[in-house]
């Protein structure tokens, strides 16, 4: 019993010292490589496979860069005086991983896409995006956005969540393709 405890204790301080490594991100490449993932699958927009989504890579990518949009609005126009941190075991479990589970989750109305998605649209949120993605970094470290899930993720542990969250779908894409 007593192995057992320790055995706890080490698994448990791991798990926080992973926490803490990848509980945020900050560094200057910041999605650049997701950024040219997502405009390589641009022409691809109406690739879909229902064993995998009910969802074409058309929705995938307005999805990911509504998403990002969205977000570093929220965070642009946050008080960071107003944030606190709050803990959340799925954020932990989240940014420790790097990993969201599928099909558990439902997103928020704000970042669905539209019935029709016109692939000029996905250009124009590619190229915002990429601007938001920059502008981030000038932003306070606590400015913040409430997370449905997570509560209030400041800025550091907003790029995780942003490369976890995109990644994820990128990584739905390429079970569409059978990349």
């Amino acid at each position: 019993m007593k192995k057992a405890g320790i055995g706890l204790v080490i698994l448990l301080v791991a798990m926080v010292g992973l926490y803490l490594v990848n509980n945020r991100e900050s560094s200057d490449d910041f999605l650049e490589d997701e950024f040219t993932a997502i405009e390589k699958h641009i022409p691809k927009r109406d690739v879909l496979n229902e064993e995998v989504s009910t969802a074409d890579v058309a929705w995938h990518l307005d999805h990911m860069l509504k998403t990002i949009n969205r977000i570093s609005e929220n965070l642009e126009a946050s008080d960071p005086h107003d944030y606190a941190y709050k803990f959340s075991m799925q954020q932990v479990v989240v940014h420790t991983t790097g990993m969201i589970p599928r099909g558990v989750a439902q997103s928020p109305q704000n970042v669905r896409p539209p019935k029709v998605i016109e692939t000029d649209s996905i250009y124009v949120q590619l190229q915002e995006a990429k601007r938001n993605i920059k502008g981030i970094s000038n932003l306070d470290k606590n400015s913040h956005f409430n997370h449905p899930v997570f509560n209030k993720l400041d800025r550091d542990q907003t790029r995780r969540f942003l490369e976890i969250h995109t990644n994820h779908h990128l990584k739905i894409i390429q079970d569409i393709l059978g990349e």
